[in-house]
């Protein structure tokens, strides 16, 4: 007997994960009509400026009419060539920017397609807890069984694949360093090890790699984000990573990015999305060329401004890491020798009484409680008014 089901949300829609940001949204506006100035720190899109070059690629492209058709494949040649060049420059790995580099209309997208391009419903992805939200939805959608990897401070925020347990068949594992939230970097030791390990399971390994321009290394320290291809041979076997413009080259609002690596796994994605979407508008793929061409800048910028939040947070007598890398400071607040017990009750109240608006850390997944995320969108006085703020909401209600 066939059961007829009832509404429009199919099972894939029903189980993408609610998000706090809802609460923090309703927060802000309370805030703002209780008349408080906002001082949003709560999402990580940079307000630095693109290269001019990409942004004089822009307004050619928006004057010359072939730039309006759907693009191919064949279209793309300059973009990957871009991305396969930045890779040799930067990390020292040679790419077939025919069969191992294939655009994308952001990291994030990319990562969606990626996972139904790779995995069957049901399979399993080892996944680290605290991550990127989104993670949660895109393993959703593809109908997947997620295994948590629990990222501790005493391991440096990195996942301990020893203790993954042994009954556990990974289809793929995701990594993402630089971390958010949690701004750690991994070694190319680490992506050694975990090269290794995926590959006696079969297990394809998963690199979201965004913030490699975003690092603050001290004078004659080794690479702080190196990529996941330096840890295998000049086939990529098994291993796929994704790279985006829009923290390193100021992008966002581009949505563009790449893919790099195994060229079976580019060959699936590509198939996949083909069938659900085009390649970026060739205006935007000429920025995204010219700005790979160019020097990222704005690091001095961030670098200010974790120099000026992590002093004041650690002034509350909060427990905060100086971050090596990425554009977020995690912290764990304190206060009378107790930590914080509730991260979203904690933010959803400094944002309504306060108008400062912080990630709570359980957005981010169960091992995130306990913390909140300061993204480094404002300038360093802002950043300070943020925290003197702060230090007038109890971590109790």
């Amino acid at each position: 007997m066939t059961t007829l089901r009832t509404g429009w949300t199919s099972w894939r829609a029903a189980a993408v994960p609610g998000s706090v940001f809802t609460l923090m949204n309703a927060a802000v506006a309370q805030a703002r009509a209780a008349g408080h100035g906002i001082i949003d720190l709560s999402i990580g899109s940079s307000d630095g400026t693109p290269p001019a070059a990409a942004l004089d690629a822009v307004r050619s492209a928006a004057d010359r009419p072939d730039t309006y058709r759907y693009p191919l494949f064949s279209d793309t040649a300059p973009l990957r060539e871009a991305a396969a060049q930045y890779m040799r420059r930067r990390f020292g790995v040679t790419l077939d920017p025919v069969t191992q580099v294939l655009p994308l209309i952001g990291a994030q997208e990319g990562l969606a397609h990626l996972l139904l391009a790779t995995t069957d419903p049901g399979d399993t992805l080892l996944m680290p807890d605290p991550c990127y939200p989104p993670y949660y939805g895109a393993a959703a959608v593809a109908g997947l069984q997620v295994v948590p990897l629990p990222l501790h401070a005493e391991h440096a925020f990195l996942p301990v694949l020893a203790d993954v347990p042994a009954g556990v068949h990974p289809r793929a594992l995701l990594l993402n360093y630089p971390n958010n939230p949690t701004s750690a970097v991994a070694t190319r030791a680490f992506f050694e090890q975990a090269a290794h390990w995926c590959r006696e399971r079969g297990t394809l390994l998963v690199h979201d790699h965004p913030y490699a321009e975003l690092t603050y290394p001290a004078p004659g320290e080794d690479d702080l984000a190196p990529s996941a291809l330096q840890a295998t041979d000049d086939t990529f076997g098994g291993v796929v990573e994704l790279h985006s413009l829009s923290k390193s080259h100021h992008m966002g609002g581009f949505r563009v990015g790449f893919a790099v690596g195994d060229a079976d796994v580019i060959a699936a994605l590509a198939r996949v999305k083909g069938a659900v979407d085009f390649h970026p508008w060739l205006g935007i793929q000429a920025a995204a060329t010219a700005a790979l061409g160019t020097v990222p800048g704005g690091l001095q910028v961030f670098r200010e401004r974790r120099d000026a939040l992590v002093p004041a947070l650690h002034a509350l007598g909060w427990d905060v890491r100086w971050p090596q890398a990425s554009m977020y400071v995690w912290a764990r607040p304190r206060q009378g020798g107790a930590d914080l017990a509730d991260s979203v009750s904690f933010a959803v109240r400094a944002a309504r009484e306060t108008g400062v608006a912080v990630s709570p850390g359980r957005a981010f997944g169960q091992m995130g409680e306990g913390y909140v995320r300061f993204a480094l969108v404002q300038p360093p006085e802002v950043l300070r008014e943020a925290v003197e703020r702060l230090s007038r909401v109890p971590l109790m209600p």
